[in-house]
């Protein structure tokens, strides 16, 4: 009986030290943090940049819309 119980022990530690083991192996929680936040900053950046070209984009189209208009406006109260 006392060998059963000695195995049921050992084993016990065993699976123990297996899932410290396993746990050491882990990366650290505030490193995979650090790295979350820096992907945060770049897709927030790369946001930004998209949405202020899209901007300058929309702004130029306008301008050379309203142009145009305003161009063939003068050339009718010319004639």
């Amino acid at each position: 009986m006392d060998v059963a119980r000695a195995d049921t022990v050992d084993a016990e530690l065993d699976r123990l030290i297996s899932r410290r083991a396993s746990q050491d192996r882990r990366p650290d929680p505030d490193e995979q943090e650090e790295l979350w936040k820096a992907s945060v900053r770049a897709y927030n950046a790369r946001q930004q940049e998209e949405n202020r070209q899209a901007w300058c984009e929309h702004h130029q189209g306008q301008a050379a819309r309203l142009r145009a208009t305003l161009e063939a406006l003068i050339a009718a109260h010319e004639e």
